[in-house]
């Protein structure tokens, strides 16, 4: 899809154009990596699966910090009350279990112990690297282009469909508790995406933000590239 060039730096794209834009940075999203491909393919043996697992739980246990970190920058109460169901929704409350609970039943489905997971046991520090560059990015920029970074969840609807129809027709051997966490993002992100999505379009008015947002989206689309980057040179070339 082509999209219509600034007639200078200082014209802004129109909120479809912008839109047209964010949504164009998904042609890299982290699906089309080789590793998911594999993934998705059934190609993947159980200590690779188990890789993934690991190493992606370190991401789930910071998505409520860099979300945090977003809402510290953040002076709109009315902003803040929203933004804050995810942190709700990973870290969970008294009375139902959040997302980082539901990564660590997945652990214990595909046969990692708990405890290894939190005790970061089999974390690649390309992963680490990664993970904790997302959360300084989250921590220093302004509070809309750190949200316009988790508008992934555009894309990731899709991804968990495909994902739960592979790992129920490729990896029987993973108890259905384990599905769990990728059942709950079908609604969740979608959720998250339009309210993202709208504020991002509403707040980046001047041609500058809106290059600083879709900026923001392609970083967090290549640090998760980067993630499954380290993954696949260390569980499928096998040169950890």
């Amino acid at each position: 899809m082509k999209h219509s060039k600034r007639i200078s730096s200082n014209f802004p794209w129109s909120a479809d154009e912008f839109v047209a834009h964010l949504r164009t940075v998904g042609t890299a999203y982290h699906d089309r990596h080789p590793f998911h491909v594999l993934m998705n393919q059934g190609k993947l043996n159980r200590r690779q699966l188990r890789g993934w697992v690991a190493n992606r739980f370190y991401y789930q246990t910071q998505i409520p910090v860099k979300d945090a970190a977003i809402l510290s920058n953040c002076l709109e109460r009315e902003l803040r009350r929203v933004w804050i169901q995810r942190i709700v929704d990973h870290d969970g409350t008294a009375a139902e279990i959040g997302g980082i609970e539901k990564w660590l039943r997945l652990g214990e489905a595909v046969g990692l112990p708990r405890k290894e997971l939190l005790a970061q046991t089999h974390l690649l520090p390309g992963v680490r690297y990664a993970v904790d560059a997302y959360v300084t990015f989250c921590r220093d920029q302004p509070w809309i282009i750190a949200m316009a970074s988790s508008l992934t969840e555009l894309f990731a609807p899709a991804l968990m469909a495909k994902r739960i129809a592979a790992f129920e027709r490729y990896y029987p051997w993973v108890k259905e508790e384990g599905l769990r966490y990728f059942r709950g993002r079908l609604t969740q992100a979608p959720r998250d995406a339009d309210f993202a999505l709208r504020l991002v379009v509403e707040r980046c008015r001047t041609s500058e933000l809106q290059e600083q947002a879709v900026a923001a989206l392609k970083f967090k689309c290549e640090l998760l590239w980067a993630m499954l980057d380290a993954m696949h040179f260390a569980y499928v070339l096998n040169r950890k």
